[in-house]
């Protein structure tokens, strides 16, 4: 939570900065209220729900495999399309869904022996634990769900104006949260640690700031399923770095896994 609010903080002074200089707006002030409505829901539900989430999926499950889950995004975000905008899946659609699923439970699954009574039995189970999953699965939701309340709102507004809407939603949203829990010590003493605040600095920079509205201008000019899509090659992207900074194990599963999923989300939208 704290990691959160701070990163958001400091993506926030980014992206005021940067549209200071590139539109003369240090706050969106000339965004419609019809926008403001849209992308400040967008970032309540994309940041402190699906955020919170999946940070917390980071924690029990570890990056790679909550990026992994987060591959479901894409399908989850046609089918709020569907809902939302009136897109139609194709056969095609629901095999890309089936095969990203598949991709994923190769990871998350595993056999494991149970006895029953005199014989035994072959029983599918949980690698990991099931809350973890959970969470991850709730992250993709609040992703897809924010990705469709973007496009609703942005229309031909500014990406980074946009972003800056939504960064604010998600700090007046975790201020609530730490006020009612009565958290706001755990931000002075995070901020009082100096390597992790730049560390922390250097995540909102490619994070809040470049990332986010780099997500949003991709959905500006495409089809948000596409841009999901691009996003969703994170489970393989993160597999190297995962083994170089955090001294995971990764097995032959887990790469085909994350290979068979990423390529199941492409299948869906090819």
């Amino acid at each position: 939570m704290v990691v959160n609010l701070l990163r958001l903080c400091v993506g926030f002074l980014f992206l005021s900065l940067f549209t200071l200089i590139y539109r003369g707006f240090f706050f969106p002030t000339d965004a419609s209220w019809e926008a403001w409505g849209y992308l400040f829901l967008s970032g309540l539900i994309g940041f402190v729900i699906g955020d919170l989430c999946l940070f917390q999926a980071f924690v029990l499950i570890g990056a790679r495999i909550s990026m992994l889950i987060m591959a479901l995004a894409p399908p989850i975000t046609a089918l709020l399309g569907r809902i939302f905008l009136g897109e139609v899946l194709t056969l095609k659609n629901w095999a890309g869904m089936a095969v990203t699923l598949a991709g994923i439970a190769l990871v998350v699954l595993r056999k494991a022996d149970r006895s029953a009574g005199n014989g035994r039995f072959n029983m599918i189970r949980l690698s990991y634990p099931v809350w973890g999953v959970v969470l991850g699965l709730l992250g993709a939701i609040g992703q897809s769900a924010g990705l469709i309340l973007s496009k609703l709102g942005m229309q031909d507004y500014d990406a980074f104006a946009a972003s800056q809407i939504r960064v604010l939603a998600g700090i007046i949203g975790f201020a609530v949260l730490f006020t009612v829990l009565g958290r706001w010590r755990d931000v002075l003493i995070g901020l009082s640690i100096r390597k992790p605040m730049l560390q922390l600095s250097l995540g909102a920079f490619f994070g809040p700031f470049l990332g986010v509205s780099f997500s949003l201008i991709a959905i500006k000019y495409t089809h948000t399923g596409i841009a999901a899509t691009l996003m969703s090659i994170v489970p393989v992207l993160i597999i190297i770095p995962s083994m170089l900074f955090f001294d995971e194990k990764v097995t032959f599963r887990e790469v085909t896994g994350a290979v068979l999923a990423v390529g199941g989300v492409a299948l869906f939208f090819l």
